[in-house]
């Protein structure tokens, strides 16, 4: 995600200009823009006509600059984009005015959000913008006689490192322990949540035994991949295959994971831990949160006409927050977010038990 403006205006209310830059940008927009918020943008629109003497143009499409006011939001994941509806409430063309309007959002369209921010809807967009800039996974390529170490953003992959020597027989050979050693230090020294280890023949699954008998914790977030070659090639060709993504998604699961293993342990032994939302909005209330769990699916809910809550799901947050307590928002999407579910959407860890 990257934020190209952001402003000020009236009523309390702040207008970001943002570019999401990828499918997970679009489906993070899913839970930051609600019904009521303003949602502005370049876009396309078949004309419609009050005036009974000038007809529609059948299906020509003219460009033009519109406002909504948010009505739905949709992530349509396979077509890849983000649908938001809503009345017009300000154009190019006055006479589209109370007209509705869905903006089909792709990635690297540009819209303003215009709303009343709430905290974890900020965190999640700087969050975002953070991961466009910081690269969260390394792909090492490796052969005989060679290493590639490149990290991947958003915008694509960087060299970080080249090793190249002399191995197998010969009066100039280098042991291979010495370049996967050396390959070794260049990933343990990087800040990344994941690696992928490809390559050609059996030389990566050299290396990965290697790491694994000297550095047992990095070969627990190694991920092998089969490539033809080493190098921008192979490095190609991991990202064909969507091998990327996959590790990116397993690492968040594998948080949310964590985090919902220590709260069922806890739940199991009567140790320090609230669950369901008026459990968890007492444990706000007495700044007794150490780490807020709740459902990106049960946030939206309760934050429509339609909250079953007798709390205010916000509230529980920002107070929270203030406390200096953490927010992760699970993804309904994957198994620790149905498990949270089943609890009532929303959990908490503790810092000290309430009874």
């Amino acid at each position: 995600m990257r934020i190209a403006d952001r402003q000020q205006v009236e009523g309390g209310r702040e207008r970001l200009t943002l570019v999401p830059e990828t499918l997970d940008d679009l489906w993070h927009l899913t839970y930051v823009i609600e019904p009521g918020d303003r949602v502005a943008g370049d876009t396309t629109r078949r004309i419609q006509r009050d005036d009974d003497q000038l007809r529609d143009k059948g299906g020509e499409r003219e460009p033009m600059w519109i406002a909504v006011a948010v009505t739905d939001v949709e992530f349509a994941k396979f077509a890849n984009r983000l649908r938001v509806g809503g009345t017009i409430v300000d154009c190019s063309r006055e006479d589209q005015l109370d007209f509705h309007h869905t903006f089909n959002v792709e990635e690297h369209d540009e819209i303003e959000v215009e709303k009343v921010w709430k905290p974890d809807q900020i965190d999640r967009v700087e969050e975002a913008t953070e991961a466009t800039d910081q690269p969260d996974v390394a792909i090492a390529t490796v052969e005989e006689g060679e290493a590639h170490v490149h990290t991947v953003a958003q915008y694509g992959t960087e060299s970080r490192a080249s090793i190249t020597s002399t191995t197998g027989k010969g009066d100039y050979a280098r042991p291979r322990e010495e370049l996967f050693a050396e390959l070794s230090d260049v990933l343990r020294r990087m800040d990344v949540d994941a690696y992928i280890l490809a390559g050609p023949g059996f030389t990566k699954q050299d290396a990965l035994k290697y790491i694994q008998d000297e550095h047992p914790d990095l070969a627990a977030e190694i991920t092998t991949v089969d490539t033809s070659a080493v190098g921008d090639r192979g490095v190609h060709e991991v990202l064909k295959r969507g091998a990327v993504e996959d590790v990116q998604e397993r690492t968040r699961i594998a948080e949310e994971a964590e985090l919902i293993d220590e709260l069922m342990e806890r739940i199991a032994t009567g140790a320090k831990v609230a669950y369901g939302p008026d459990a968890v909005a007492e444990a706000a209330e007495f700044g007794a949160i150490e780490e807020l769990l709740v459902l990106d699916e049960r946030l939206r809910e309760e934050r429509g006409e339609e909250s079953e809550w007798d709390v205010d799901v916000d509230e529980i947050v920002t107070t929270t927050e203030q406390k200096g307590g953490d927010v992760t928002v699970f993804s309904h999407e994957f198994d620790p977010g149905q498990q949270l579910r089943n609890l009532g959407g929303v959990a908490a860890l503790l810092r000290y038990r309430l009874q």
